[in-house]
This record gives structure tokens, C-alpha cells and sequence, in this order.
């Protein structure tokens, strides 16, 4: 037997799951996203002890305590930038981010676009349920023009944030969408996103039943609605022909913009998915050329380097 307990090696679903407690509220979206994750995560073939999940604050920052790999539930908005940090230092680990609307859309906003431009090696998965779910049903930044909660007692407004036309506008090399209750269509979208090279941006519509039920509906239980994206295959009845791999994010950023509220259907699948430089490696290479050049650091040589002053 194996150290994980299987005769042949390999992980299973239940390799996955902590003896933690899942705490969210009874039908939350989040219970079947976990789920889809903890099932394919075995098909990576990683060991767990090189697999970290990292996220902010929310419902969705939650993700790290139910996962058996490593694990920083970090601070508000920053998961993007802590997990910048992990993965340019560590690059033989496989770094997701868990993260909600509120949480990277709003504190986090900066810290978001600038991973998605840098093309960082990390998956961020936002939960989108359009709604502050852990602080109990304030708007979010994607919360519909004259959305009334307990924070916008006469309606929201704010014009809302697509998080997609967001992404593409920051030039991400990945960007999909999927939603909790598809969980072959899911699983497909994460697979993906996990062969990706650079940073991976995957929306998720996520049902949040208790501060804003329904949300996603005329997605979530109408298949009809569904568009699914297929490379080089006309986008409904728009015109568009996909292409995925396009170096141009125009196309990308124009199928971002089909709603159920242009065309009566949402488009669901990768948008897009180019190749460009990863930070992580460039960081890695411009290092090594520095040491080439210089040879090994003198700390010392540094800090008495341009203008000193000695204070008695």
C-alpha cells in the first residue's frame, strides 16, 4: 500500500475532502463547485502536498478549509497577490485562487487585472453570485442596476461589472465561464484551465438561495438559454464565428458582451486562450541572466552602495 492508502498510487475524490465541517447555508452553489473540484482534482495526477488553494474573504474564501492540500485563507481582495507571490517563487507548485465577486471585484480590483495582465501562473475561480453572501446581502460590483438590498434601500446605482469583458480587457491569456449546476460542462472548463500556462480566469454563476435566489435561473434550469461556445463554430445566431486562440481580444471581448438580456441566451466555455510569456518563468530567466552576469549577491555591498550617512 501507498502512503494515501491506494495499491496503485493514485488519488481518488476522497483524497480531497478535510475532516472539516462544510459551512455554508443548506443548497448554497458552492456545495456543487466543491464537489466538481474535489472529483477532478485526481486527474491532475499532483501531489497534494504540491497543490495550494489561496483565498480572500466570503463564502467563496471558505474553498481552502474543505480541501486536503495546502491551503491560505489571506485577506480581503488580496488572494491574487498572495498567490503572485507563491507562485513566482515556487513554480513546481499548482496555485488556485477561490474568490468571490465582492471579493475580487471590489478591495480586490487592482489586484485581479494586474495578475490577469502579468500572466501569472495561477487558476482564479470567481463565484459569482452577484451578491455579499458572508455579510449578509449587500450589492455587489455585479449586482444589476437598481438591485435593492440592505445596503441600497431604493436600488443599486451602480452599473454593473462583467467579470468577463473585465478580463478580456486586461489582455487574460484564459478566460471561461461555467455555471455550479453543470458539473460535466464545469469539470470540462477546469480541466482546461488547469493545462493553461499563465493565468486562468474561470467565472462561475453560483446560486447564493439565501440573499439573492434565483439569480441565475434562466441559465441555471433552462438549458435553452445555454450557449455553448465550440472553437471555430458560429455563436448562435450572431454572426460570430468563435475562435478562442485569437491573438486579437476584440473577438473574445465581443462574445463576453452576448447576454441573456441581448440575445435570450449566455454564452458558456472558454472564451479565450492564447499563449504569451509567464511571468513566473521570465522572472526565473531574468534572475538567472543577473547571476550569470554579476555572479553571487553581496548583501553588504549592496546596503553601503550610492550615498551613506553614518548617525551617532
Amino acid at each position: 500500500m501507498t502512503e494515501n492508502g491506494h495499491s496503485n498510487g493514485a488519488l481518488t475524490a476522497k483524497d480531497f475532502k478535510t475532516d472539516q465541517e462544510v459551512r455554508w447555508c443548506p443548497g448554497c452553489g458552492d456545495y456543487a463547485i466543491l464537489a466538481a473540484m474535489q472529483s477532478f482534482m485526481p486527474e491532475l495526477g499532483i501531489p497534494r502536498e504540491r497543490i495550494v488553494f489561496v483565498s480572500g474573504i466570503g463564502c467563496a474564501a471558505r474553498f481552502p478549509y474543505y480541501m486536503q492540500t495546502y491551503g491560505m485563507h489571506s485577506i480581503h481582495g488580496r488572494a491574487p497577490a498572495i498567490a503572485t507571490g507563491l507562485a513566482a517563487s515556487r513554480p513546481d507548485l499548482s496555485v488556485w485562487v477561490a474568490t468571490g465577486d465582492g471579493d475580487a471585484l471590489s478591495i480586490g480590483g487592482n489586484h485581479l487585472i494586474h495578475a490577469l495582465r502579468r500572466n501569472v501562473n495561477v487558476k482564479i475561480l470567481l463565484f459569482n453570485n452577484q451578491i455579499y453572501g458572508l455579510t449578509k446581502g449587500q450589492y455587489s460590483p455585479t449586482s444589476e442596476l437598481g438591485k435593492v438590498t440592505k445596503s441600497t434601500p431604493m436600488g443599486s446605482l451602480d452599473w454593473p461589472f462583467n467579470p468577463l469583458s473585465l478580463a478580456i480587457g486586461a489582455e487574460a491569456t484564459f478566460v471561461a465561464r461555467s455555471i455550479d449546476t453543470d458539473r460535466k460542462h464545469l469539470t470540462s472548463v477546469l480541466r482546461r484551465a488547469a493545462e493553461h500556462r499563465g493565468t486562468a480566469f474561470v467565472e462561475i454563476y453560483q446560486n447564493c438561495n439565501i440573499f439573492n435566489d434565483g439569480a441565475f435561473d434562466f441559465v441555471r434550469e433552462d438549458e435553452a438559454n445555454r450557449l455553448y461556445l465550440e472553437q471555430g463554430q458560429p455563436v448562435g445566431d450572431t454572426g460570430l464565428v468563435h475562435d478562442e486562440h485569437a491573438a486579437d481580444p476584440s473577438a473574445a471581448f465581443a462574445v463576453s458582451r452576448i447576454t441573456h438580456g441581448t440575445h435570450g441566451k449566455t454564452p458558456l466555455g472558454v472564451f479565450r486562450d492564447v499563449e504569451r510569456p509567464v511571468y513566473d518563468e521570465l522572472m526565473t530567466e531574468q534572475l538567472e541572466r543577473a547571476r550569470e552576469k554579476r555572479g553571487p549577491g553581496d548583501l553588504a555591498e549592496l546596503l553601503r552602495a550610492g550615498d551613506t550617512w553614518t548617525i551617532d
